[in-house]
């Protein structure tokens, strides 16, 4: 007589038994794009904007010297109107008009026009200023704080850079000069 064959009970180890229920691919691709986007979101929240530190405290118009600006007309705004060229890369800001309160209508070519988001005059510490920012295609808020130099007829100042995050010197001479000295050079 034969003795009796105990039958094998098919116990898996829970690896085994976890292979034979797969997660569904589609679900485990979607769950890999769920949190590639959701570091990619928390990544570009977390860097720094390309925004120019702290430049709005020092071109706000300073109202305190609007009496000044209305008893002496050498104070104000409007010797600012008119086309300036930055020497060194051929940039043309013209400043087309100028409000009281310090609003300027400007344009910054490059040499195609650049959109300026917000140019405004200022009154600060005895010097006429100007603050340009400019927003277009590799402009994301560029910023120029210059200072009008009445003895030489000249903007001078920082040119943000937002793109780099760099500040250069630089300065703008009244197109209108160049002009005309020019001219004077071609009739010597």
């Amino acid at each position: 007589m034969s003795k009796p064959r105990k039958t094998k009970q098919n116990v898996s180890p829970p690896a085994a038994a976890a292979a034979g229920r797969r997660f569904p691919r589609p679900a485990a691709v979607v769950l890999v794009v769920v949190i590639v986007a959701a570091g990619g979101f928390w990544w570009v929240k977390g860097r720094p904007t390309d925004a120019p530190p702290a430049a709005a405290p020092a071109i706000a118009i300073n109202r305190t010297n609007e009496p000044a600006l209305a008893a002496n007309p050498n104070l104000g705004f409007a010797k600012l109107k008119g086309r300036w060229l930055r020497p060194d890369g051929g940039y043309v800001l013209e400043i087309k008009s100028v409000e009281d309160g310090g609003k300027l209508d400007a344009a910054y070519l490059n040499p195609r026009p650049i959109h300026v988001a917000r140019a405004e005059a200022s009154w600060n510490s005895g010097t006429n200023k100007v603050f340009v920012e400019l927003r277009d295609v590799k402009y994301p808020g560029s910023t120029y704080d210059l200072a009008y130099e009445e003895g030489k007829d000249q903007l001078t100042g920082i040119y943000y850079h937002a793109g780099l995050r760099q500040q250069f010197e630089v300065v703008f001479v009244r197109m209108k000069r160049i002009k005309s000295a020019m001219t004077t050079d071609m009739h010597r």
